[in-house]
């Protein structure tokens, strides 16, 4: 067993995985998972630049995961930065107040790259190999893959519950024409990712990240969140509809009032359910597959 330790910074929040691995039994024993919303992307879609308060509250939550690693013993640390990040002129910023906090450069990965550890966490525990269309909804990106027991097609695609919110929703709740707006950039998108992958043809559609898992949450009624509960929980179609359409309705104080959603996902669940929601009706898939292993445990095992 290896002692490793994940984080995965993307647009809306920063996420650690501490695990021990074993890389002939394919086990991956979780020692400590949390995530801390710092919504590094503010304003990146507007201004290109990661904003100062922005790049402050990920050091913060950086140097909180330095002190769990430390504790915890890890033996490897990776670390990965995705859309917002990899958008932003001022990066090389990001990378050296990491670097001074954790001691290593995060490494500020391709869409693709993304798609594929997304991919390998996400299947690792699922029955059968049947082929799978996984999809990652981010805050600033979304991933497609499609494969079986590899990758067999992969594209990231520039549409996420922050960028969409900051780009089109200007009141509480949403405009209808703000939706329309949202909507169509969401199917140029689709329109985009089926240049390369083939989203019609996998048997089933797995979908990660906290839009996913909130939606998932709510379907399932919960009071608060529980991951056990929602790994591997099967939502239709129908289900998907109905809550996207009342977040869409709902004003802020109506969307905090689920307990089961973090506090940070609040102002930008409605483009992140509209966003399953549009895929689901691409495709034609009745339900999807919740998983909550996702690009951390991708990473995590890269380094294993």
């Amino acid at each position: 067993m290896t002692r490793v330790a994940a984080i995965d910074c993307g647009t809306n929040s920063i996420r650690l995985l501490v695990a021990d691995a074993d890389p002939e039994t394919g086990e991956l024993v979780d020692l400590d998972r949390r995530m801390i919303i710092v919504r590094l992307g503010q304003g990146v879609d507007r201004t290109g630049r990661l904003a100062p308060e922005a790049l402050e509250r990920t050091f913060a939550a950086c140097r909180e995961y330095a002190a769990v690693i430390k504790d915890h013993g890890a033996e490897k640390l990776r670390f990965v930065a995705t859309s917002a990040s990899r958008d932003a002129e001022n990066r090389d910023e990001f990378v050296r107040g990491v670097l001074d906090i954790l001691g290593v450069e995060p490494e500020v990965i391709t869409g693709d790259q993304e798609a594929e550890f997304s991919f390998t966490g996400a299947t690792g525990g699922l029955p059968g190999h049947e082929e799978r269309l996984v999809v990652d909804i981010g805050g600033g990106s979304t991933e497609f893959v499609v494969g079986e027991e590899r990758v067999l097609a992969a594209r990231s695609v520039d549409i996420g519950c922050v960028r969409l919110t900051e780009r089109h929703i200007h009141n509480d709740p949403p405009t209808a024409g703000e939706i329309a707006a949202i909507r169509s950039d969401i199917r140029a998108a689709l329109d985009l990712a089926e240049e390369t992958v083939p989203l019609r043809e996998a048997r089933t559609l797995v979908g990660l990240a906290g839009s996913v898992t909130t939606v998932a949450g709510i379907a399932l009624g919960l009071d608060s969140y529980d991951s056990a509960k929602i790994h591997h929980a099967r939502i239709p179609y129908e289900q998907v509809v109905r809550i996207s359409d009342t977040l869409l309705e709902s004003t802020h104080e109506q969307r905090a009032a689920y307990r089961v959603m973090h506090p940070g996902r609040v102002d930008v669940i409605g483009a992140g359910a509209l966003v399953l929601r549009e895929i689901m009706e691409r495709i034609g898939a009745r339900e999807v597959v919740v998983s909550e292993h996702d690009i951390l445990d991708g990473i995590a095992w890269s380094v294993a």
